[in-house]
């Protein structure tokens, strides 16, 4: 009678300590195929076209490639256009060039980085507002104007090169105007340049 009772408390002993550690080695699987199926983080970058591009907008050398000569010259025209200065072609950079986007690239939203000073998320800063842009006319008009005043050497080409932006600096720190380079609605007023319609709406 002992040794029939010795067998079933052993066969019960043995049989719990077996279904104890099937569950424990059927659950460590789930971990690691929660980890594959993770989506990947896009990255936005330019492609040769655009950066050939943008070269040519900055007459700079049309290599194709980012090079440090470029990127520092992409800097500065991220600091002078109010985007950060990370000295890459990135989605708000080219979209204030004016470049074409490709499919692919309009689907990666807005970085929030890529703006100066901006802590927005990236879905504000694509319901930015119009951007305030001085036309040819217009920008003919202030060249032959710092041209009189001597503050400005080049001829009236309606474009917005390097040589204009430091005559319209000179003019801004001689008229109380805050030093951006750019032809702003406060610097065409100060400079007595009509306005469009759709200028003095912004």
């Amino acid at each position: 009678m002992k040794k029939l009772l010795f067998v079933i408390f052993m066969s019960a002993l043995f049989g719990v300590s077996i279904n104890a550690q099937t569950p424990a080695a059927t659950a460590t699987p789930i971990p690691k195929a929660q980890a594959e199926s993770k989506p990947k983080r896009q990255t936005f970058r330019a492609n040769k076209e655009q950066i050939t591009q943008a070269q040519k907008m900055m007459k700079a050398t049309e290599t194709g490639k980012m090079d440090d000569d470029f990127r520092a010259a992409v800097k500065k025209y991220q600091s002078e256009n109010g985007l950060s200065p990370t000295g890459s072609l990135n989605r708000s950079t080219l979209e204030k060039m004016n470049i074409a986007l490709t499919d692919k690239q309009k689907e990666i939203p807005v970085s929030a980085s890529s703006m100066a000073g901006s802590d927005a998320k990236s879905t504000d800063a694509k319901k930015r507002g119009p951007v305030f842009r001085a036309n040819k006319v217009q920008i003919m008009e202030v060249q032959k104007m710092l041209k009189d005043k001597t503050m400005y050497d080049g001829e009236a080409t309606g474009k917005l090169d390097d040589a204009t932006r430091e005559g319209i600096r000179k003019f801004q720190t001689a008229n109380g105007v805050k030093v951006t380079g750019t032809l702003n609605k406060e610097t065409l007023e100060k400079m007595g340049v009509a306005l469009t319609d759709k200028q003095k709406e912004m």
